[in-house]
This record gives C-alpha cells, sequence and structure tokens, in this order.
C-alpha cells in the first residue's frame, strides 16, 4: 500500500458506546494489518534503548456517520467504480458472538440487510476513498 496514492479510513457509527466503539476499530485495525502487513512499519529503539513494536505508517482517520449513512456507503462501494476499494465491515451479528465459530454460523444464517453496521473500513485509491467519504467529519 503506497499511502502517497491510496488512503485508509475507518467509518464509525458515531451512536457507539466509547468501548465499544474502540473495541469495534481494535478489530477492524487487526484486520488491516492481516490484509495489508506491509503498512505496518518496522519496531523502533527510543534514546534509552527501549524498543518499541512497529506501527502503521501511515494514518488511519476515524470518520463518523449513523447508522443509516453506514448502510448506504455498504450499498455504494457494490458500484463497480469502486471495485477497487477493500473493504471490512463490523457488525451486530459479529459483535453478538463470543467466539469465531459462532459469528461463522450466525452469518451464515443473517442475510446482509439484517446486519447493522457499527463500522466500515475502506481502503484503496484516494480519489475513490474521498468520494465516498470526503464529506464525512472526524469522530471526536
Amino acid at each position: 500500500m503506497n499511502p502517497a496514492e491510496e488512503k485508509c479510513v475507518m467509518v464509525a457509527d458515531e451512536a457507539l458506546p466509547t468501548g465499544v466503539l474502540a473495541n469495534t476499530a481494535a478489530i477492524l485495525g487487526i484486520t488491516l494489518g492481516a490484509r495489508y502487513p506491509e503498512v505496518v512499519g518496522p519496531d523502533v529503539t527510543d534514546a534509552s534503548g527501549v524498543t518499541h513494536p512497529g506501527i502503521t505508517t501511515f494514518p488511519v482517520p476515524i470518520l463518523k456517520s449513523d447508522a443509516e449513512g453506514l448502510r448506504a456507503l455498504r450499498q455504494r462501494l457494490k458500484d463497480p467504480a469502486f471495485q477497487e476499494v477493500f473493504t471490512a465491515d463490523f457488525s451486530d451479528v459479529a459483535q453478538s458472538c463470543q467466539v469465531y465459530d459462532e459469528y461463522e454460523a450466525k452469518a451464515a444464517r443473517t442475510p446482509e440487510d439484517g446486519h447493522s453496521y457499527l463500522a466500515l473500513l475502506l481502503c484503496g485509491p484516494k480519489k475513490q476513498v474521498n468520494k465516498l467519504t470526503g464529506s464525512m467529519p472526524l469522530l471526536r
């Protein structure tokens, strides 16, 4: 992933409680690192000689929307014009499960319109990501 040409953003439901929001961001961050391991920089050593594990080499702003806006964004991502944008989602279906096997089974029984999205992660060409999310404010 080239930060000069590509962009990643997370869009979260602004109504989420802080703990759920933090958990959702962590889960999608793990997905980002697994999908694009090259975005994690090398370990760094501080002036005291303490090593700190590598972190992301580019910013991932968290933008805000509401539940309807997330659903509409998820639908827009089906447009072939946005096929280069990688999308990961975290929904109520996933959040309600304790173990991954339970999530797999529950997702298999739940149609797409039965998912309420807590957040979406979008990574891809800057122009496309900006077209989808450029008017969304930062979550503060």
